[in-house]
């Protein structure tokens, strides 16, 4: 006699997907391994067994991830989290843990600071190296910054987890050859490590060309305070001299750091009047970065209530409506 087939359209268990496709990845057919992780999640979805599809593409962003295949890993990292949306999975610490195992595959390669460029090999190395961490910080922005809004949508923080933010922030800072503090400087304040954040901000100082170190701390307390943060904005200023001290640095001097300091302390009093007279007396200082302005409007409506003229422009407006 033979055994009955299982009814058309039914669907097994998912660990028994989960064992066949780690197979097929083990194979090192990681194409038709990646194209089977696609379908066969979606079946699992169309089925609305959520958590099924949820636990393959997890385990599929991983094994892909750990074999260095990023692009393939990060395109299912970002369909567990369009699954987590589709399913209307709340952004819990059970959620949030299934995506920092996720993050944590994503491979970290330190890109080689100092090269013999001699000749043409050396350059087509150095290129390749650099379009690989290019690769690997767009794959993982690409899996985060729909987490970060699915948290916040789905959660109690109206900017989403700041654990994500900081998880973000970390990546961009240490894999993207193209350091763009502006993007890690918006994803830190919306963390919770603004002692991290100082490390990396000192860390930066070391790194980036003069007169660029007292507009990176400058920017970094100025976000924080568009957020009404006060607090975390003397915490980073203190947690930065403390770390300064002790690495036997020196902390940059400038009229602009001199504004913040002022400032800092300013906002502490309801000083509207005392406030306008900063910006004016500092105003050569705050033109250095186009941003701060409008950085210093929203603080006004933070602090005092007073509405901004026009809305954010440029690469913070753009910023604030990616996360909106």
């Amino acid at each position: 006699m033979s055994r009955e087939r299982p009814r058309r359209g039914a669907l097994p268990p998912a660990q028994e997907n989960i064992e066949k496709l780690q197979k097929v990845v083990n194979d090192v057919n990681y194409y038709g391994a990646q194209q089977m992780y696609k379908s066969i999640s979606a079946r699992y979805i169309s089925a609305e067994r959520y958590s099924e599809a949820l636990d393959i593409l997890q385990s599929g962003a991983c094994i892909q991830l750990e074999n260095e295949q990023v692009t393939c890993g990060a395109e299912l990292a970002v369909l567990f989290v369009e699954t987590l949306v589709k399913g209307n999975f709340p952004c819990n610490e059970d959620n949030l843990d299934r995506i920092r195992k996720i993050y944590e595959k994503f491979p970290r390669i330190p890109v080689p600071q100092h090269l013999g460029l001699v000749d043409d090999d050396d350059m087509h190395k150095l290129s390749e190296v650099i379009g690989a961490a290019k690769t690997r910080v767009e794959c993982c922005s690409s899996f985060l910054r729909p987490a970060i809004k699915w948290s916040a949508e789905s959660g109690s923080q109206r900017n989403g987890s700041p654990e994500l933010h900081d998880m973000l922030a970390d990546y961009m800072y240490s894999e993207s050859p193209e350091m763009d503090m502006t993007k890690v400087s918006y994803h830190f304040v919306r963390g919770k490590q603004p002692a991290k954040f100082a490390s990396i901000l000192v860390d930066f100082m070391g790194k980036c060309y003069p007169d660029e170190d007292d507009l990176a701390i400058a920017r970094a307390v100025l976000l924080y305070l568009s957020l009404g943060n006060l607090r975390d904005a003397n915490r980073l200023m203190d947690e930065i001299k403390v770390q300064v001290k002790a690495k036997h640095l020196e902390f940059p001097q400038s009229d602009l750091l001199q504004f913040i300091r002022y400032l800092l302390l300013t906002l502490q009093r309801d000083a509207f009047p005392l406030f306008n007279m900063l910006r004016q007396n500092y105003q050569p200082s705050i033109d250095r970065d186009q941003h701060f302005n409008e950085l210093l409007d929203l603080i006004a409506e933070k602090f005092y209530g007073v509405r901004r003229r026009s809305p954010l422009q440029g690469v913070f407006g753009d910023l604030f409506k990616m996360m909106e």
